[in-house]
């Protein structure tokens, strides 16, 4: 963890998750288009990521479903109400990267809706049938060492999740924040500021670029 004074003239950057921040939770679009209600389940949820996604990977080789149905699905979705706006606003003020547990077969059919942003993500293991079989970690705890990471070369970073695997990458971020958690993540890990709206997270990043203080009120 860094402490949060070390980077104090450093240059800003901001570190955000993607699904339930700023997309949608892409796993719960699909369960809903399919009518999987197991699908649901997020690192919200299940904490373990390996276990998490080894249940996903058993469900969708049980339902016969291939990446192209899930691009199909994930090609309908838009950015959650407001986070375009956001983007707007922060791209102004910080560099942002996104850093995400997800995949690049599945989040690049939505960067154009997301101005393009630079994102971090992982890659899925696909038969020639189109049938996800693995998953490749582009390094191990990677939302961590990518904070680490940025601290070594020398930017101050903010970083903003809502879920269990955000935690490590939260906590190593000269300053956090928990964006609409559940209450599960939050009881967890009560001493995590927690903002439930794009107004509320713009004015603690205008505070951290600008102040690097937390607001006040």
């Amino acid at each position: 963890m860094t402490e949060p004074n070390k980077l104090r003239d450093a240059p800003p950057l901001l570190a955000s998750d993607l699904e339930g921040i700023l997309l949608p939770e892409i796993w719960i679009a699909v369960a809903d288009a399919t009518g999987i209600p197991e699908l649901r389940l997020t690192t919200r949820d299940v904490a373990d990521y390996d276990e998490l996604m080894q249940m996903r990977l058993d469900i969708l080789r049980k339902h016969g479903l291939r990446l192209q149905d899930i691009q199909e699905v994930i090609a309908g979705l838009d950015p959650l109400p407001g986070a375009g706006e956001l983007l707007d606003e922060v791209r102004r003020i910080v560099p942002l990267i996104i850093i995400t547990d997800s995949y690049y077969e599945f989040v690049n059919p939505v960067l154009p809706k997301l101005g393009l942003t630079t994102v971090f993500a992982h890659a899925l293991e696909v038969d020639a049938a189109g049938t996800i079989v693995g998953y490749r970690l582009r390094v191990p705890h990677a939302k961590r060492r990518a904070l680490a990471a940025f601290h070594d070369l020398g930017f101050r970073t903010l970083a903003v999740g809502d879920s269990y695997n955000d935690i490590a990458m939260l906590l190593e971020a000269a300053q956090r924040l928990l964006f609409r958690p559940p209450a599960n993540v939050c009881a967890d890990y009560p001493d995590i500021p927690v903002v439930h709206t794009y107004d509320d997270l713009l004015r603690h990043v205008r505070a951290f670029v600008y102040a690097n203080h937390a607001p006040s009120g």
